[in-house]
Formats: structure tokens, sequence, C-alpha cells
């Protein structure tokens, strides 16, 4: 498809919302497996609603539930719609794919780091790091799924930019 039929904010949207709920189909699954539904969502949202300071809003399983619901979908479609500028702007530069790439595995790997501590604390109750490293794990391979599904011409700005050459 040709860059002007792809409109950046909506594609992005799409490959953040499909994340997104893959990490919440796994994480539902996971505490339902556990015979605790709804476990992971409510202690990420105790803990973000702590973090945020929102004490107004009522102490429940069902607000934590929501305001993370919220702030997961949100900041998804937002990540999302960054990896689709970058996809749009490979077209142009295919190099920029070789530094996000580099940029992505060291936040993979800070991501996986910082949950590894902090689930060893109380702050998040207990989670383990590696249902948290699997839902990432899914939600990056199903955006980037979607961005190559949806960018056909991506695997030669891939090829371009970790060769070096430049069109």
């Amino acid at each position: 498809m040709a860059a002007r039929n792809h409109n950046t904010i909506r594609e992005g949207i799409y490959a953040g919302l499909l994340s997104a709920t893959t990490i919440a189909v796994w994480i539902l699954i996971v505490d339902t497996i556990e015979r605790h539904a709804f476990f992971t969502p409510n202690a990420l949202g105790s803990s973000l609603m702590r973090f945020v300071g929102a004490p107004r809003l009522s102490d429940t399983v069902a607000m934590h539930v929501a305001f993370y619901t919220v702030f997961h979908f949100v900041a998804f479609a937002i990540i999302g719609v960054i990896v689709a500028w970058i996809v749009h702007q490979a077209r142009r530069t295919p190099a920029i794919l070789a530094g996000f790439l580099i940029l992505f595995v060291v936040v993979e790997f800070g991501f996986y780091g910082l949950t590894a501590m902090v689930s060893a604390t109380d702050v998040l109750g207990g989670l383990a790091w590696y249902q948290i490293g699997v839902a990432n794990l899914l939600a990056s391979l199903v955006m980037f799924s979607f961005m190559w599904i949806r960018h056909p011409d991506l695997k030669e700005q891939f090829t371009q930019a970790l060769d070096g050459t430049d069109v």
C-alpha cells in the first residue's frame, strides 16, 4: 500500500489496541488459571492509583481494574502511534529502523529488569515478573505483526537498514 493510504494515528491506535487487548486476555487467562480473576489489573490499578495520588476515587477492585484498564489502553494507543510514525518515517529513511530496533531491545531489557525488581517487592502484590514479561512479549509480537502485514515493504526497509544501504 502506498504511504498516502495509511493514516499514522489510526494505524497506531489499532496496533496499540490490539496489543493492549492481547495483554488483557493473557493476564485474564493467567489470573483465571490461578483462580484469582482480575488479580493482576487490581494490583496494578491499586498501585497506579496510589502512584498518581487518586485518593478521591473509591478504593474498590472494580475501580482499580477500570482505572488500570483505561490507563493501559491509552498508553498502548500512544505507543502504537509512535511505532506507526516510525514505520512511516522508515519509507524515507530506512536507517531509522536500525535505531528503532536497538532502542526496542534496550527498552525491553530495561522493562524486564524493572519488572523483576518490582515483583520482588510488595508493590505489585507478588505478581510474577515472567507473567508480565510474557504479556509484553506477546503484545510486541502482535504490534510488530500488525505493522508487518500493513506494510509489506517493511522487510526490504529492515534489510536496507541493517545492511546500511539506502535507496
